[in-house]
């Protein structure tokens, strides 16, 4: 009844309307191009669009005279299919003077008329079907240049219409009623009672003109849904959403439109629905929403203004939070919270990431000190082996900072108000008997437009009814506030909330990981020799340029581009884009390094480490002896501290610590072994690594042949339909290894590990995480433990012994491994291995294909201090430029596990030089921070955006120095004020 004959009554008398085309001839048109462009006339069931293409109807007519006095709409269908809105065609209807109107969506097909002589355009956006059914099939939709030309879809309806509001309120009567009905026990009186009153509706109607029977039908279900929820029911605070991936399925460009499309239909919703909240995080989407559709932007800071529109999550994008460093995680706060307080003037209280593959523990201090008090996501309930224990929580961070924190129990960011959903959020909610409230975000996210007035309709009959939740549409702040009031003793969960899933993504898109990391650290070095050369030599900072390279930088972190989930187009216009940076950014230190150290003809070696160098300083220039690195034969290296023995398949067979006197290799082992897996999960191929994959390995020791050049020895090896070449050195006055991997990639469906077995036993290992760094377990004893058989580290992993320590460093990869197995003789010896590249089909067919660089070095005898220094060196190689002399440091701290991780100019332009520093052993910490190069006036310490707050220390200035101590792991940013 309610699909055949209740659902198509809702409009009942329709004219046709007149429809004219014009197809874009490539990428999107401005709106004023399109209405000045020449229109043929077309027909219903027309094809147009091809993949990613974009048609513009124009739709004219007449509403009948007869119709007056009655709700008209004008009904658009370009085609959609049946499935999820977002993942299709879709489009944003444009009045005739060109001005946004509203989206249209499989499930939001309307434009509401107000005047007889009709005249709209629709921009239709071709977006293919990429994720099909079944899902994760090979496609090459993905990419323009492969999706082929055919039309995708054909018009359907292009009508105006009446609308018939009692039919739609029965609709809303009946799937309340429906789906409470269906979700309560079959012994519960209050199910049968829905039913026989949902037969008694029925039976009023006449289905020969259902609009005139509709208010009897209604009548019957009135007393069942009038009834008031008990006292204990549980309490759902709903606020509307709309969550849209920056990139995935679509590039960016489109997700430029799908936000146009998706806040024009929700600006329009708050106009009858004055009630109505909405909550839209991500400041690039606004952002784009300003400099593009500047007529929508200015409808949003309307709704701002009125409290219906609420910005939240404090960050530029929702970023995946595992692989960003940690300045870039800084930025992403600092650059997010000032432009909603700048576009605003909202200061956002939480930061809302509900769909990121898991959650460094770094976060809760970065959340602190952005001035944020709240954190929620919904993604940790996709865990396949342990379900979390909490709903409701303290999460502390690796400093011992607390942030409370949610996780909705509706298990969903896109819920629609049904039945299912209502009766899941309270009986999966795990706080009962100590709380009893929960957030659940509603609306169709991704261009789907999000909440529709249907949900409302639903909301409204949910807000106290019995046998169901209680719910109130709400900002997300009041959810947070009245929550931390009823629950202030949650329980507190420390560390990582590590992501039972998508474990893929440390490793897929081996390009895109690669341009985030380099640009990282680009940026830390214009930003630290164009300080340094404003501060000494009066030269211009280039604010502009490093706040856009910042947030190019920050949008490629989103979290289906950097973690590698995304289609074809969107992973070769990252690579672009890196490459891009990399232009601007390397001739902006080249020159600004030629500048500090002027004219001369001596070569001056800069370092912008955070450590000293060869006999340069940290973040300085110096004049340094050359060093040569340990003369090979082809099987042998040693350099005084490491003897380094390779067999003859050139592998490592010993690396021999001669300071310490101990092997590192474990007995019968061969190190810097690469290693080959099958690769195909069950499902989310890009995202996820099945632990299955262990089973099958096949270790690549044919070698094709071993050579000795310069200082180095070249290892080249093929396998499969791909080729690898090594060169292994070892540096004088280290004791380092560093290898280079040169991989010319073209497989399919495989995992490249790079392996080293360790003569250590421990039951645990550290991995650098943002500012700071993680232990985890290297055996599997429980499900949580077994569950981490992938992770993620950033520029190191370390294990070690009381005593002795190993630590891997390297420029680019992210995704690691580490087992323990049972040496020759009895005992342990441990693993740790690399993962270097995956070969995942869907949803780009050609994932990494093609020639890839990593650089890792293997450090002897390392405690974590020398993991941090080798990290950062690695990834910060020094540069030599030709002038007269060298560069002071700007800044400089007099205790080595006092790291400082970024020096820049103020961003309000006052001048001030700001310093961000960590402590990164995890231990108290005293340091005495110096400046040179100016006469020091005064010191503060800030929040991340650089501001005052609640916590702000003025220092005591002696000598162009202030003291500082840091607990373990503790972030301070300290402003100086330039005498």
């Amino acid at each position: 009844m309610l699909r055949e004959r209740i659902r198509p009554a809702v409009y009942g008398a329709r004219v046709p309307m007149r429809i004219e085309v014009w197809h874009a001839p490539d990428e999107p048109v401005p709106v004023a191009e399109a209405l000045a462009a020449s229109y043929t006339p077309t027909e219903v069931g027309a094809p147009w669009g091809p993949p990613w293409g974009t048609s513009w109807f124009r739709v004219s007519g007449t509403v009948p005279p007869s119709w007056a006095g009655q709700v008209v709409e004008l009904v658009v269908d370009i085609g959609f299919d049946s499935g999820t809105p977002g993942f299709q065609c879709e489009g944003l209807v444009y009045g005739a003077d060109g001005s946004p109107v509203k989206g249209i969506h499989p499930d939001n097909k309307w434009v509401r008329l107000s005047d007889p002589d009709v005249l709209f355009y629709v921009e239709a956006a071709a977006n293919p079907i990429v994720m099909e059914n079944p899902p994760f099939g090979v496609t090459q939709l993905g990419d323009k240049a492969t999706a082929g030309t055919a039309p995708l879809y054909r018009t359907a309806r292009f009508d105006a219409a009446v609308f018939e509001p009692s039919v739609a309120e029965l609709i809303a009567d009946i799937e309340v009623a429906d789906q409470l009905m269906r979700q309560l026990p079959v012994g519960d009186a209050r199910r049968w009672e829905l039913l026989r009153a949902l037969e008694r509706a029925m039976d009023r109607l006449d289905l020969r003109d259902i609009p005139a029977h509709a208010d009897s039908a209604r009548a019957e279900l009135a007393e069942v849904l009038s009834r008031p929820a008990h006292a204990s029911a549980h309490r759902l605070s709903a606020v509307g959403h709309a969550h849209i991936d920056s990139a995935w399925l679509w590039p960016l460009r489109e997700t430029v439109r799908k936000v146009a499309r998706t806040t024009c239909n929700v600006t329009s919703l708050m106009d009858d629905h004055p009630d109505f909240v909405f909550a839209m995080s991500q400041a690039q989407q606004l952002a784009w929403m300003r400099d593009q559709h500047p007529e929508v932007f200015e409808r949003i800071k309307a709704k701002v203004k009125a409290g219906q529109f609420v910005p939240v999550g404090g960050m530029w994008v929702e970023s995946d939070t595992n692989m960003p460093g940690g300045e870039a995680m800084a930025r992403q706060f600092a650059h997010g919270k000032r432009f909603f307080l700048d576009e605003f003037g909202v200061e956002t209280r939480e930061v809302w990431l509900p769909d990121s593959f898991g959650y460094s523990a770094a976060l809760p201090q970065l959340v602190r000190l952005s001035g944020s008090d709240w954190f929620l996501t919904q993604k940790i309930s996709w865990s396949q082996i342990n379900k979390f224990p909490h709903h409701t929580f303290w999460w502390e961070g690796i400093d011992g900072t607390r942030v409370f924190t949610h996780f909705p129990p509706v298990d969903t960011y896109n819920s629609t108000f049904s039945g299912w959903e209502m009766a899941h959020a309270a009986s999966n909610y795990a706080e009962k008997g100590r709380a009893n409230t929960s957030l659940m975000p509603f609306g169709y996210g991704d261009g789907g437009g999000g909440p529709t007035r249907e949900m409302l309709a639903r909301a409204a009959r949910l807000a106290d009814l019995e046998g169901s939740p209680r719910v109130t549409i709400e900002a997300p702040g009041a959810f947070f506030a009245r929550a931390a009031a009823e629950y202030p003793d949650a329980p507190v969960w420390a560390g990582e909330l590590y992501l039972e899933f998508h474990r893929g993504t440390y490793t897929s898109q081996a390009r895109t990981k690669q341009g985030n990391r380099r640009s990282e650290h680009l940026l830390r070095e214009a930003e630290l020799w164009s300080a340094t050369a404003t501060v000494l030599l009066g030269v211009e900072y280039p604010y502009d340029k490093l706040d856009q390279l910042w947030k190019t930088v920050l949008l490629n972190q989103f979290h289906d581009i950097l973690p590698g989930s995304s289609i074809a187009w969107v992973h070769r216009e990252a690579e672009r884009t890196y490459a891009d940076v990399a232009a601007s950014l390397s001739p902006l230190i080249e020159a600004t390094q030629d500048l500090l150290v002027g004219k001369g003809s001596d070569p001056i070696v800069f370092n912008a480490a955070p450590h000293a160098l060869g006999g340069v300083p940290g973040m300085g220039a110096a004049t340094a002896p050359a060093l040569t690195a340990a003369t090979p034969t082809d099987s042998f290296l040693d350099n005084g501290f490491l003897r380094v023995h390779m067999d003859e398949n050139g592998l490592l067979a010993s690396v021999y610590d001669v300071v310490a006197d101990r092997e590192l290799i474990a007995p019968g082992q061969r190190g810097n072994l690469l290693q080959l897996h099958p690769d195909l999960p069950n499902q989310w191929d890009a995202w996820d690594v099945d632990s299955f994959y262990r089973n099958v390995v096949t270790d690549l020791v044919a070698v094709d042949s071993i050579s000795v050049s310069g200082n180095s020895i070249l290892v080249a090896r093929s396998f499969g339909e791909s080729t690898v070449q090594q060169t292994i050195t070892l540096p004088a006055n280290s004791a380092h290894v560093e290898i280079e991997t040169e991989v010319d990639w073209r497989e399919s469906e495989k995992f490249l590990k790079l392996a080293f077995p360790l003569d250590l036993h421990t039951d645990r290992f550290a991995a650098e995480t943002q500012f700071g760094h993680v232990y985890r377990p290297t055996h599997a004893n429980t499900s949580w433990d077994a569950a981490k058989f992938e992770v993620c580290a950033h520029r190191w992993v370390r294990l070690a012994e009381p005593g002795y320590g190993v630590a891997l460093v390297n420029d680019s990869t992210y995704g690691h491994d580490v087992t323990r197995s049972t040496r020759e003789g009895g005992g342990t010896y441990t693993t740790l291995r690399a993962s270097l590249l995956r070969a995942p089909k869907f949803p780009d067919p050609d994932t990494d294909h093609g020639v890839h660089k990593f650089r890792h070095a293997l450090v002897a005898g390392a405690t974590v201090l020398d993991a941090v220094q080798a990290g950062y060196r690695i990834n910060l190689p020094p540069r030599t430029r030709v002038g007269g002399g060298g560069v002071v440091p700007l800044v400089a701290v007099d205790n080595e596990a006092v790291v400082v991780e970024s020096v820049k100019l103020a961003d309000d332009r006052s001048g001030d030089v700001v310093v961000r520093l960590y402590e990164s052993l995890g231990n108290r910490a005293a340091a005495r921070l110096t400046t040179a190069g100016f006469p020091l006036a005064g010191a503060t310490s800030t929040d991340l955006l650089e501001r005052r707050w609640a916590e702000t220390t003025d220092y005591d200035v002696s000598g162009n120095a202030i003291d500082l101590s840091f607990r373990p792991f503790e972030i301070k940013t300290i402003r100086l004020q330039r005498g």
